[in-house]
C-alpha cells in the first residue's frame, strides 16, 4: 500500500479515532480541547486584566508575579504538575483531558491578561479621564469604554495566543490523551516506512485547525461594529456636571 493510500485509509481514525464506538480522539479531540482552552483562557484573562486595573497595589503586585510565573513555566511542566502532583498534594484527581485544558487555559489566561493590559495602556489616559468626567465609576469606565476598545485592538494578538494553545494540545501525550499527534504516532507505528506521508497529513490537519481559529477571530473582528462598536449612548443633560450658580450657555448668549 502506498503512503497516500495509507493516509486515506487511516484518515477517519486520524480525524476522530474510534468514535462513536470508542472515545473521541484525533483531530476532533484536539479541536475540542483547543476550543475549551481558548474559551477558558479568554474569560479568565479578561477577569484578570480587570482585576489588575481595579485592584489596589497590594493585590495587583502578587497577581502580576503569579502571571509572570505562569508565563515562565513550560506548558509540559504545568501539565505534569497538574496531573501527577495535584493528587499527591491535595488528594484531588483530575482527568487527562481536563488536566490539559486547565493547564492550557491557565497559561493562556496569563498571556491574555498581559495582552489586554497592553491594549488598555495603548489607549492613553484621555479616554479614562473623559469617562470619569462624565460621572462614570472607574469600573464602568473600564467595562464600557476601555475594555471593548482594547479587545478589538488586540484581537489579532489574542488570535495568535489561541493558535498557540491549539498547537500546544499536542503535549497532551504526556498524560495519555489520544489527541492528533498521539493518534498519528499510533498510525505510524502500525505502518512503518510511511512516516513522511502520515505526519504531512497531520501537519495539514493542524493547519486546518489553526486556520479555523483565525477565521473565527477574523469573523468576530468584522462583526464587532454591528454588535456594539457603533452603539450610541443615551443623551445626558449636563446640568449635573455644571457647578451650581454657573450660567447656562443660553444665559451667556451663546
Amino acid at each position: 500500500m502506498s503512503g497516500l493510500a495509507l493516509v486515506w485509509h487511516q484518515l477517519p481514525y486520524l480525524l476522530k479515532g474510534a468514535f462513536p464506538q470508542g472515545p473521541l480522539a484525533g483531530a476532533a479531540l484536539t479541536l475540542w480541547m483547543a476550543l475549551l482552552a481558548c474559551a477558558g483562557a479568554t474569560l479568565a484573562g479578561i477577569a484578570l486584566a480587570v482585576l489588575l486595573e481595579l485592584a489596589p497595589r497590594g493585590v495587583a503586585a502578587p497577581l502580576r508575579a503569579m502571571l509572570a510565573l505562569l508565563r515562565a513555566v513550560p506548558v509540559l511542566m504545568l501539565v505534569f504538575w497538574t496531573y501527577f502532583l495535584l493528587p499527591m498534594v491535595a488528594g484531588v484527581h483530575v482527568g487527562e483531558v481536563s488536566t490539559v485544558v486547565v493547564a492550557l487555559a491557565a497559561i493562556g489566561a496569563a498571556y491574555v491578561a498581559q495582552t489586554l493590559q497592553a491594549g488598555i495602556a495603548a489607549l492613553g489616559p484621555g479616554q479614562r479621564q473623559a469617562a470619569l468626567a462624565l460621572g462614570m465609576t472607574p469600573a464602568r469606565a473600564l467595562g464600557s469604554v476601555l475594555l471593548p476598545q482594547a479587545l478589538r485592538t488586540m484581537l489579532p494578538s489574542l488570535a495568535n495566543t489561541w493558535v498557540a494553545l491549539a498547537k500546544d494540545t499536542s503535549l497532551a501525550y504526556i498524560v495519555g490523551v489520544s489527541e492528533l499527534a498521539t493518534v498519528a504516532a499510533q498510525v505510524n507505528g502500525r505502518s512503518m516506512g510511511h512516516a513522511a506521508e502520515v505526519f504531512a497529513a497531520v501537519a495539514l490537519l493542524y493547519l486546518a485547525v489553526c486556520l479555523l481559529i483565525e477565521a473565527a477571530a477574523a469573523a468576530w473582528l468584522r462583526g464587532w461594529p454591528a454588535r456594539g462598536g457603533g452603539r450610541a449612548w443615551p443623551a445626558r443633560s449636563d446640568a449635573g456636571l455644571r457647578p451650581r450658580g454657573s450660567p447656562s450657555s443660553a444665559a451667556r448668549g451663546y
